[in-house]
């Protein structure tokens, strides 16, 4: 995979660096796209496949189920989101745990972490730089806006399930954190796609690809071993 040279790297603020490793708007590879097990290839933003079923001889598209999140009257208590941004074709992931909120954008060009509270069926979510974001909860989506590097774009992100959803790596190499970060998300006519981002220090290192069945599954970034965490395993760590 190429590596696009960096279009714009803040240095993490105090705050938000001990939680995120980085917390940075920086230069991202283009998306990796696992080929899909049909042969198919990815035609735009992911939407649910009708399963056919025969009743009497007659076909019948039954809606496939979608994921609800665990609520309590004023919003989800824990929920996963990823979705296409509009007019960018990058991907967002949001991930709601009790009152807070984690989010990661990437588009193959810039990339942003984000975190924040989560309340009233709303999130609101800020990363460095000014970049923010902000969604509504409901309907099994979460449907809002988001700014990075002084654009914005809309952005509807359906709830999903593992193993789609926001993932996490990082190591200490001879005096050097390795970190990356991953969005997947499964493709209705099978395989996945994903799009991620991984440093060395400050400087941008090719991203390995994960597994899209088993994305916790180790992987290599150069001569080192990453062990890729889902949101679970890191959120406590960007609070």
């Amino acid at each position: 995979m190429s590596r696009l040279g960096p279009v714009l790297t803040l240095a993490a603020g105090a705050a938000l660096a001990a939680g995120l490793g980085v917390a940075s708007i920086t230069a991202t590879p283009v998306a990796n796209r696992t080929p899909a097990a049909s042969g198919t290839t990815d035609t735009g933003a992911p939407t649910p496949a009708p399963e056919q079923s025969t009743e009497k001889g007659t076909e019948q598209s039954t809606p496939r189920a979608t994921p609800s999140p665990s609520r309590t009257a004023k919003g989800p208590v824990k929920a996963d989101y990823a979705g296409r941004v509009d007019r960018n074709g990058g991907l967002i992931a949001i991930s709601v745990r009790g009152d807070k909120a984690i989010g990661y954008f990437c588009d193959g060009r810039t990339e942003a972490w984000f975190k924040g509270d989560a309340a009233e069926g709303k999130i609101g979510l800020e990363g460095f730089g000014g970049a923010a974001a902000g969604a509504g909860l409901g309907g099994g989506k979460a449907t809002g806006w988001l700014k990075v590097g002084g654009k914005r774009w809309t952005f509807t992100a359906p709830a999903v399930r593992k193993p789609s959803g926001l993932y996490r790596a990082t190591a200490q190499v001879r005096g050097a954190k390795i970190r990356a970060g991953w969005i997947v998300l499964k493709r209705p006519q099978g395989g996945f796609t994903q799009v991620g981002a991984a440093f060395e220090g400050e400087e941008q290192i090719d991203v390995p690809q994960l597994n899209g069945d088993r994305p916790t599954d180790p992987v290599r970034a150069g001569e080192t071993t990453l062990h890729p965490k889902d949101v679970d395993g890191f959120i406590e760590e960007m609070r």
